[in-house]
Parts: C-alpha cells; structure tokens; sequence
C-alpha cells in the first residue's frame, strides 16, 4: 500500500542519512535527464477569421430562425406539462448548409484545409477525395442550459467549430483525453490549472472568428451555457 511504500522511503532514508550504504539507491534518488518522445498525440488547430462574421451571421440568421420554429412545439409542450421554462435548456441545430453558397467560402477553405492538416499528420491521401459530410448552424438557448454531452464523430477523419456569437459569459468546447486505458488509471494532478503529461481535459475560450480543426476521434463537449449572452457557432464533420 502506500502507506507501506513511505514507510520504507523514510526507514532508507534514515538509514542513509547516518552512513548507511543501499548499492544503487543514492543514484535512483539524483534526478537525470532522460530522452522523452511523444507518440500518439492529438492535435488542436485553430485560427482567427474575423472577416467571415458578419457575411456567415446574416447567412445562418434564417437557418436559426427556422430552427426556433422548428423547436417551438415541443418547448411548449414541455412548458405545459412541467412548468414555463422558457426555451431552457434547448439547442436549436439548422438544416444543412451544404451547397447554400452564402457558405462556400468557408466550405471551400475547411475542405482544402482539413486535406492539408491530414496528409501534415502522415495519411496517404493519394487514393481520396475530401467530402465535407456534415455542415450546420446552432445556437444555444437565450434563457440558459444549452449544453453538449461528451462525444465523438464516427465515420469522419476531421471535425470543427466556427464561432459566429461568443464570449467570456458563454459556453466553451472541452477536449478530452481519447485513450481509455490512461481515463482508467487516472492519477491526482498536482496542479489542474496547469496543461501537463497528468491533464486529462483541456478547453478553449470561444470568440467570434475563432476556427478550430481537430481529428474527429477526439471525444468533445461544450459547457453548460448561462444564457448571458448568445452563443451561435457552425460546426463540420469531414471525411476522406
């Protein structure tokens, strides 16, 4: 046990502190540089396109609206039977934008973009072709909630966010680690502020214009929104 192991760390150390002599142990103890390399990493990209906001917010304008109406039904019959709610804590998710072509600049730079960051990561792409498969606008309730559980996309190489409305008040994406041999064997961090070899999550602060890229094996959530202010992002899914 633990308990056990400190026993014995300070038993030796006693011991060594008076003159005793364990081969070996005095050069376990002096710390030494070791060679470190880093396999099976998962990348986070990202980038800021500011000048997109304005053009892709009045394109996804209609595409939420109809989303609201879409929703509206079942957040009255909610209302009803449980008590007014408002539209907490709905998410209103848009049809798809594919082929709208108030959206094909960014289809065509997240297209080119995800072909780039996948053949920079090793994958022979000599033999396929990139297919933006999902493509769509959401917003999160105006009276708080809005929130997406842990998850990943199957069948898809590259996913994304694109920020239209967020802020300091707003939710916020939280990466988490893919390998469930280390979620099974977590140990205590010394310090969970801190982005260490020990940290198991790690999120990034939404701002309008702000593009993020990873591989979609890469399980994600977003926080619970507080409905301050309105959070509107589009999101992609890419396959080769």
């Amino acid at each position: 046990t633990s308990r056990t192991k400190n026993a014995l760390v300070d038993a030796l150390t006693a011991y060594l502190s008076v003159g005793g002599n364990v081969p070996g142990l005095k050069e376990a103890n002096k710390p030494e540089l070791l060679t470190t390399e880093h396999y099976f990493t998962s990348p986070i990209y990202f980038t800021d396109k500011p000048e997109w906001i304005k053009d892709l917010n009045k394109a996804s304008d209609s595409y939420i609206k109809q989303a609201r109406l879409n929703n509206l039904k079942a957040i009255k019959e909610r209302n009803k039977k449980f008590g007014d709610k408002g539209e907490h804590p709905w998410v209103h998710h848009s049809g798809t934008l594919i082929n709208d072509p108030q959206f094909k600049a960014l289809q065509d730079y997240i297209g080119a973009t995800a072909w780039n960051l996948l053949d920079g990561q090793g994958f022979d792409l000599s033999n396929h072709t990139i297919f933006i498969t999902e493509l769509w606008v959401q917003e999160f309730s105006k009276d708080g909630g809005g929130h997406h559980t842990l998850h990943t996309h199957w069948n898809s190489h590259i996913s994304g966010f694109f920020f239209l409305k967020a802020g300091e008040q707003t939710s916020m994406p939280i990466f988490e680690d893919p390998r469930p041999g280390h979620m099974m064997n977590l140990l205590p961090q010394k310090d969970p502020s801190k982005i260490t070899g020990a940290s198991y999550q790690v999120n990034y602060k939404a701002k309008p214009g702000r593009l993020i890229f990873f591989n979609s094996y890469l399980p994600h959530m977003y926080a619970v929104d507080n409905g301050y202010k309105p959070f509107r992002f589009i999101h992609f899914n890419i396959q080769a």
